[in-house]
């Protein structure tokens, strides 16, 4: 029975896994993987443990779907599981990086589709029919370090950006052939203002004029949901008039939660999470891992570089942050030196960074996510995501529009159907 129990954890990873990967997180090589498939070879007693935890994640429970959706420029998945909370199904994801794909598929389940890499070699045919868009496409072109940086160099930046910023227009011509329902898109704040509006005005012209979509579109802060000072535009489209509202948006109060509530707990009562182990935080010390703590040259460094804008009169820096702090916006930039977001310990004590479990729960991921790559991209990865809580409150809004379309084909649609209550209450 136990081996039996064995290769189905195998047939099941190795829907996700290449053999190598898998070979990987064994501590094995792919030719011993390939000797248990067939069967072979028994794998020792141990391995089966091990498969559990592997495929821990990917074996959640998930009622019957209530709407489709495909995950576009997907990341690390955050879009994802936003909207996998409010019953939806994902059948097509699409990532170009091969280290978010590996994040990626530690973490979702892969057993219904393939994950897709470059999206500009993709015919928007080969995409399944589906209810909702999701894309958070490429912000670098549009965020205010992306342009700064780009014009340093003398390189273009938004729509000019021949490698990045004309992704949006790979977003279209999926919309155009597939019709969904709904669209979900998201990017930085500076988008709406770049290039004195007129980036912003194209995107909205071929949403509305060019695909027939209505728009809605709103900057959203993640600190409602996270002590993160975090603002990105959110747009929201309907193929069909619908009556969706902002309005509808239940946001907790900004300020109430703190850097106390995602920092590791000093007091014992940081949880041991299998997954992780040791590699954050340091169980028996009861504080995190001293690799995070900044070197005396780098906090130097730091100090007078702050120093030396402070003279200047303006505000560049490191942003230090204690338990009660809202903290700056983590960036993908995070890994180079954590100035934005340095946690304070103490007088006469360098700071330090902040752990990538600890950006995980500052992005809104529960501590469930899995992090199977090194500290750098970590920290990359999560500075690039968005803050999941936040859009699973805008998944939460819009959803009544997406399965009342689904469940209602040939009724009134939702406009009708309240000006009929309306005459019917007069």
């Amino acid at each position: 029975m136990s081996n039996d129990l064995i290769y189905h954890y195998l047939t099941k990873a190795l829907r996700t896994y290449t053999h190598k990967q898998l070979a990987d997180e064994l501590g094995v090589n792919a030719g011993t993987i390939r000797r248990w498939e067939l069967r072979e070879t028994e794998p020792k007693p141990y391995i089966i443990n091990s498969l559990k935890q592997l495929m821990l994640p990917l074996d959640r429970e998930r009622g019957p779907s209530e709407f489709r959706f495909v995950d576009l420029f997907a990341g690390i998945g955050g879009l994802r599981m936003a909207f996998e909370s409010i019953g939806g199904e994902c059948v097509f994801t699409s990532e170009w990086d091969s280290y978010a794909q590996k994040t990626y598929l530690r973490n979702y389940p892969e057993s219904v589709h393939s994950l897709n890499g470059d999206i500009t070699q993709l015919h928007e045919k080969d995409v399944p029919d589906h209810d909702v868009l999701l894309a958070g496409f490429p912000c670098q072109p549009f965020s205010i370090a992306g342009v700064s940086k780009k014009n340093s160099l003398g390189r273009a930046h938004g729509f000019s950006d021949e490698t990045q910023g004309t992704l949006f227009f790979d977003v279209a011509r999926i919309i155009k052939e597939k019709r969904p329902r709904a669209f979900m898109l998201e990017n930085v704040k500076n988008l709406k203002s770049h290039d004195k509006g007129r980036t912003f005005d194209v995107i909205q012209r071929v949403l509305t004029e060019e695909l027939g979509y209505q728009l809605h579109f709103r900057i959203l802060d993640g600190q409602h949901f996270v002590p993160q000072h975090r603002e990105r535009l959110v747009l929201v489209g309907f193929r069909d008039p619908t009556p969706f509202t902002w309005e509808a948006l239940q946001l907790p109060a900004k300020g109430v939660l703190r850097m106390k509530d995602i920092l590791h707990r000093t007091d014992g009562t940081e949880p041991l999470l299998e997954w992780d182990g040791d590699r954050f935080f340091d169980h028996q010390l009861g504080r995190a891992c001293d690799k995070y703590i900044l070197s005396d040259k780098l906090w130097a460094y730091l100090q007078g570089y702050a120093a030396k804008h402070r003279a200047k009169g303006n505000g560049f820096g490191f942003g230090l942050v204690t338990s009660e702090s809202i903290s700056r916006t983590l960036s993908a930039r995070y890994y180079k030196d954590g100035s934005e977001i340095l946690v304070d310990r103490g007088h006469d004590a360098n700071p330090r960074r902040l752990t990538p479990r600890e950006c995980a729960r500052l992005m809104g991921f529960p501590d469930t996510f899995r992090i199977p790559v090194s500290d750098t991209r970590a920290y990359k990865q999560f500075g690039n995501s968005v803050v999941m809580l936040a859009f699973q409150e805008v998944a939460r809004i819009m959803k009544p529009y997406i399965v009342e379309a689904e469940t209602s084909a040939g009724q009134p649609d939702l406009l009708a159907k309240a000006e009929i209550l309306a005459a019917a209450s007069a």
